[in-house]
This record gives structure tokens, C-alpha cells and sequence, in this order.
């Protein structure tokens, strides 16, 4: 009992240590971006500011345009997100039910290619981009996102179908029901938690990329908001409360995205539990 009760504490410390740690630095952006120039660069350093201001989050609508980095992000994550995800689904059901010659090798190809840095498929993506004429275009953007999510995400996918009984698509083929019907109405809905968790991946992934946006982006309109904050970043300094007032905007997809979708997972296992 003793040691069970020690454990417990222990736990509670290191639990509110690490939630204290992962709290600070997003308490301390947030008061940043409603802090005035006086209050942001005084030292010594004001923890508690005595005066808020929204100055930096309207600069950064009216005259930074971030509404417009803001909606290419959200429809270029969303969109690639939905496609890899459905590709995902096929693919992974795929490799989870069917036998085929060579299933082996293509599972270890998915894996080895998650083994490739990403930095030294650039020059020739660029290279083959740039003959297409798609350089400064988000459709481009999006074939590159919807490739890197596409393996890993299948992983994921196969990984979720494997442990789905077959007998269930079985009985419900028996009664009536053909394979894609059987697929769609009894395993999908089953998979669900699976699948809100590899959407979920894609999109706040495809959200904070900022390497290969500001490789193919050199429009001001078409920048996505990673490489729109790393261009408030210049010689001449950094514009501390309007960059901090942009990564407040920012966090506000993935929260909704994580709170929604913890509602949809812990929904999709309590009713997709079962026990073969």
C-alpha cells in the first residue's frame, strides 16, 4: 500500500512538473502577442503586463494579410489531408485482407521509405515541379503533402484493419451484403477511431510544414502561415508581438482539430468495442 501511495505521488509531481513545462511557453506567446512595444522589450522582463493591447493581432490582419496565409493553410491541410487519408484507407484494407505475390515487399517498401530524409528528395521534386511549370502553386504543394503522408499513413490504416475481425465482414456478407458494401457499413465505421487519428496526423503535419512550402512558394498571396510567420523573421529583427500574435491564430486549427477528434476516437471505441 505504502509503495502504491509513493508511486501515486510520484507520478502527480512529475505529471504537474511536465504539465507546467508545456504550459509556460504557450501562457508566455499568448501574453506576448497583447503586449505593447514598451512592455515587450522592458527590462527587467514584465511577467504580468499592465496594459493589453490588440494592436499586434491588427497589424497582423490589415497589413501582414495573414487572413489570406490562413486560408491557403487551412484549404491546402484540409484537402490533402481528406485525399491521403482516403488513399490510406483503400490501401491499408488492401494490404490487411488480401494475399498477394509480393504484399511482403511492398509493406517493407512503405517502411523504407519513411527512412528517407525528405531534404534529399527536394532537388529532383523541385527539378520535376519546375518542368511541369507548377513552382509557386499550392496544387503542387498538396501532391508533394498528399505523397509524404501516403505511406505512413497506410501503415497506420493496415495496422487498424488487421485487428478488425474478418468474421464480422463474413456474417454480414452471409446475410446479403457484398465486400464493399460489407466494407463500407461494417469495418469503416469500425475503423473510425483509426482513421480520425491518421486525419488528424496528415492535417497538423500538412499545417506546421514549413521546409518544402518556402522551397516551392515565392508568392507573397500563396504563402501558407509556417512560412508567413518565418517571414516576419528578418536582419533588420524580429517582430516579437505581431510573430506571437500569429502562432496564437495558428494554434486554433490544431486545438479544435485535437478536441474534436478526441471526442470522435473515444466515441468510435466505445462503440466499435468488441470481443471475437
Amino acid at each position: 500500500m505504502r509503495k502504491s501511495r509513493k508511486y501515486k505521488i510520484l507520478r502527480a509531481i512529475m505529471l504537474s512538473i511536465y504539465l507546467i513545462a508545456a504550459i509556460i511557453p504557450i501562457y508566455w506567446i499568448i501574453l506576448t502577442s497583447f503586449k505593447v512595444p514598451s512592455e515587450l522589450y522592458a527590462y527587467p522582463i514584465i511577467y504580468f503586463p499592465k496594459v493589453l493591447t490588440l494592436s499586434n493581432y491588427s497589424y497582423l490582419f490589415s497589413f501582414a494579410h495573414f487572413s489570406i496565409y490562413f486560408k491557403n493553410s487551412l484549404l491546402l491541410s484540409a484537402i490533402s489531408s481528406i485525399i491521403s487519408t482516403l488513399l490510406s484507407i483503400f490501401s491499408g484494407y488492401a494490404l490487411a485482407r488480401y494475399n498477394f505475390k509480393l504484399k511482403g515487399f511492398v509493406i517493407g517498401l512503405l517502411f523504407f521509405s519513411q527512412m528517407i530524409p525528405a531534404y534529399l528528395l527536394m532537388v529532383p521534386q523541385y527539378s520535376m515541379f519546375s518542368n511541369l511549370g507548377l513552382i509557386n502553386s499550392l496544387t503542387a504543394l498538396g501532391i508533394l503533402y498528399v505523397n509524404i503522408a501516403a505511406a505512413f499513413s497506410t501503415i497506420m490504416a493496415r495496422g487498424f484493419f488487421v485487428r478488425i475481425p474478418r468474421s464480422l465482414e463474413e456474417a454480414a456478407m452471409i446475410d446479403g451484403c457484398s465486400r464493399i458494401g460489407a466494407f463500407f457499413r461494417i469495418t469503416v465505421p469500425l475503423a473510425m477511431p483509426g482513421i480520425a487519428a491518421i486525419f488528424s496526423f496528415s492535417f497538423i503535419n500538412d499545417w506546421n510544414e514549413l521546409f518544402t512550402a518556402a522551397l516551392f512558394l515565392n508568392s507573397d498571396d500563396r504563402y501558407t502561415i509556417p512560412v508567413a510567420l518565418y517571414s516576419f523573421i528578418s536582419k533588420a529583427g524580429i517582430q516579437w508581438g505581431v510573430l506571437s500574435a500569429g502562432l496564437v491564430v495558428a494554434l486554433i486549427p490544431t486545438i479544435i482539430i485535437f478536441a474534436f477528434m478526441q471526442k470522435f476516437i473515444i466515441s468510435g471505441l466505445t462503440q466499435g468495442a468488441l470481443k471475437e
